[in-house]
């Protein structure tokens, strides 16, 4: 089917690139024209964050909303003649801004508690009606003029809270193109022609602007969160151009041997096609699979990743075959010099005159893999012994989430984090919230028990006066803790208030006492996806070992493929915990503090690690298999195998490294956080997996890595390498009306 998809593509080149440049248009035309508002909204169904802010919404929507934080500082004292009028002007002008159903006043009856002991520092709470992604960019600039009075009298301003981070997002940086520049390179050298580098370019341009804009019409009927097209850009733009470079390779290789041009597309599409197709759906379905964390937001993520991939795998399948039928004979046009040479067309030389291909003629990869069989047992140990060690910190793993104390110094939510914690300790930038479901209205005895018991507890700081809703039917009691919003210390407070201390202090009066907050709510997600994590990992392994157990018919390949993927990303998790959580080599990529593993992170990685995986695993066992059926000799199928693999393989992972790793450029921790996991992990899964642990396990197993029970033979097998992936295409004389392209 696949072939026939091919060999269509190119006879109509011009109606399938047409079609793609038309639906671009429509596409990215109907996205601009839309209002699409991307959000991070962390709903958490059934947790107790959650249940606190339904009470809210329900009975006390005046505080349901997000807020602004605006921090003062004047060395002269925020009550010096000069500073104080002008500071009350602005507290007054953000109380008249639209929206906004109350400010902190440092100067009125209950406002001691906003200034700090040196009297130096002042923080408001402006709180608004609604959510931050339903207030309008402009308010942010209105909150400047309100508090353009206090920065006239020599005041220092800056702001924080949701919806400043919503409002003032700093820039993502130049990663994508960054990335893309490096692919360049890399293509250019692996193909050695302008031409063919740039064909798995343009589709990957072409289909990432397809992709994103579909985001962002979906963002326009439903809550995506602000991380999803930076996520979505970097998986997509790294398969993208990957899956274009497996089927240019193989056409390549299939013009070398003098095939015409709709045999060599339809061919490649066939074989190389087929394998992009299994590996792109493995990806889509695995990432997909983010569901199972119970949680919107982080499913949300996964799904408009899913749809970018999805729309990669259709350009490599359908547009990148029309531009190869019009680009023709001149894919080698443009050529510059290339530091790889090409191995499939000297082994097939080789082939042809009997040379043997461990002989000394053989290629560098010919070699390594000769001497990695050779002494196979030493090489399965080093390679694992690496794996265990780099993974290692990964037993000290600690989910959480990033807070405005890791950004840039030069973001004014930094600044205003850190005048806030120099003025009133780290724990004021992460306030909890104790939301009291009351007897009944009006019945608020209770309350004075509850804030007794919670100002009395370790690790808190100070706790407000309880607020009741106008229906006296709830209560809301800000809870500041001594220790920084993303600390393991602030987890355990959270704990110990909902499992014993407002247990015993609501005791049989009939209240219900819930923790909530942003600081609660991230804490909820941690937790929730440490529960669902080993569910997904085992979900997304069992899907991997039955998929290749029917494209291979075998049990110790998808079992050793199982174990390997497994190995690869508990080193990737390892890594990150270094570098993010412990801090070593922090300063390289730009990290102002320690954080803790974003909760979403880990779960994400794997989901694309798995595809990835699959995508290099499958690509090198098919040819594997391939030499291991023409020789019945695994070894000499190893060796052969990983040499015309190798060379791709390195080149697509150069490319993986090099998108991924731009990511860490971003100024967000988490896109920083999954851009390094990702970069490492497939550095290691090229590297230590690919090139020393598979063929060394495959050397010791022997003809058991092909065993398969007979009572397992009624499975079907997927053929992924279509029908001509098991022998070199022969030459086809071409239809006479079909046209061969001349170059561009």
């Amino acid at each position: 089917m696949l072939e026939r998809l091919g060999r269509r593509a190119v006879r109509h080149r011009w109606w399938f690139i047409g079609a793609w440049l038309v639906m671009a248009v429509v596409v990215i035309g109907f996205a601009i024209g839309l209002d699409a508002k991307l959000s991070d909204n962390f709903r958490i169904p059934d947790a107790q964050s959650q249940q606190a802010l339904d009470l809210l919404e329900q009975d006390f929507p005046a505080q349901a909303g997000d807020n602004a934080l605006v921090a003062f500082q004047a060395t002269d004292g925020i009550k010096s003649p000069t500073v104080q009028p002008a500071i009350a002007a602005s507290v007054a002008a953000l109380g008249k801004l639209p929206g906004v159903t109350g400010v902190t006043n440092p100067f009125g009856p209950l406002g001691g508690a906003a200034i700090s002991k040196n009297g130096q520092i002042a923080v408001v709470t402006v709180q608004f009606d609604t959510k931050a992604q339903n207030i309008e960019k402009s308010v942010f600039g209105q909150i400047e003029a309100a508090t353009a009075p206090a920065v006239e009298a020599g005041a220092k301003v800056a702001y924080g809270g949701a919806v400043i981070d919503y409002l003032d997002q700093p820039p993502s940086g130049n990663a994508d193109l960054i990335g893309l520049l490096a692919a360049v390179v890399i293509l250019l050298f692996a193909f050695g022609s302008v031409v063919a580098m740039g064909l798995p370019i343009l589709t990957a341009l072409l289909g990432l602007g397809v992709g994103l804009s579909l985001i962002q019409i979906i963002a326009s009927f439903t809550e995506i969160g602000t991380v999803a097209p930076v996520l979505a850009t970097m998986i997509g733009l790294g398969v993208g151009i990957d899956y274009s470079l497996f089927i240019v390779t193989r056409y390549r290789e299939n013009r070398a041997l003098n095939v015409g041009l709709e045999t060599a597309v339809g061919r490649s599409v066939a074989t190389a096609g087929s394998a992009v197709l299994f590996a792109g759906s493995t990806v889509v379905i695995a990432i997909c699979g983010l569901a199972i964390s119970g949680i919107p937001y982080v499913a949300k993520l996964g799904y408009m990743s899913g749809v970018v991939v999805a729309v990669m795998m259709l350009a490599a399948l359908t547009l990148l075959p029309a531009i190869i039928a019009v680009v023709g004979n001149g894919i080698d046009r443009w050529k510059v010099p290339s530091l790889i040479h090409h191995p499939d067309r000297a082994a097939a030389e080789r082939a042809a005159s009997g040379v043997d291909p461990i002989s000394p003629r053989a290629s560098v990869w010919e070699r390594w893999a000769t001497l990695v069989a050779k002494h196979a047992w030493p090489f399965a140990i080093t390679g694992t012994i690496i794996l265990l060690v780099i993974a290692w910190p990964v037993l000290s793993m600690r989910l959480g989430e990033s807070d405005d104390g890791n950004l840039p110094t030069s973001a004014t939510q930094r600044q205003a984090y850190d005048l806030v914690a120099e003025g009133f300790g780290p724990g004021t930038n992460g306030p909890l919230l104790v939301v009291v479901s009351l007897p009944s209205p009006g019945d608020d005895a209770v309350l004075t028990d509850v804030a007794t018991a919670l100002g009395k507890t370790p690790g808190v700081k100070a706790v407000l006066p309880p607020q009741v809703s106008p229906n006296q039917a709830i209560a809301q009691i800000v809870v500041l803790p001594t220790t920084a919003p993303d600390s393991a210390q602030t987890a355990d407070l959270v704990g110990t208030l909902r499992s014993s201390v407002l247990p015993r202090a609501i005791g049989t009066s009939g209240a219900h006492a819930y923790v909530g907050g942003v600081t609660a709510a991230f804490i909820d997600i941690g937790n929730r996806i440490s529960d669902r994590l080993p569910y997904f990992i085992g979900a997304v392994v069992l899907l991997s070992f039955f998929l290749l157990m029917l494209v291979f018919h075998s049990i110790l390949v998808p079992l050793t493929a199982a174990v390997m993927n497994l190995l690869s990303v508990a080193a990737a998790y390892g890594a990150t915990v270094a570098v993010f959580q412990w801090g070593w080599f922090k300063g390289l990529i730009g990290l102002q503090a320690t954080v803790p593993i974003v909760a979403f992170v880990p779960m994400m990685m794997f989901a694309v690690l798995f595809g990835l995986s699959m995508d290099y695993q499958v690509f090198l066992l098919t040819r594997v298999r391939e030499e291991y059926d023409k020789t019945g000799d695994t070894r000499l199928g190893v060796v052969r195998g990983l040499a015309r693999t190798a060379r791709v393989i390195t080149s697509a992972a150069l490319i993986m490294i090099f998108v991924f790793g731009a990511f860490v450029l971003n100024f967000s921790p988490e896109i920083k956080m999954f851009g390094l996991g990702l970069a490492f992990a497939v550095f290691v899964d090229a590297t230590i997996v690919r090139m020393m642990l598979v063929p060394s396990i495959m050397e010791i197993l022997g003809d058991a890595n092909w065993w398969f029970p007979k009572w397992l033979n009624f499975l079907p097998r997927l053929d992924i390498e279509g029908d001509s992936g098991t022998q070199a295409p022969a030459p086809i004389p071409e239809p006479a009306r079909e046209p061969v392209g001349s170059g561009v």
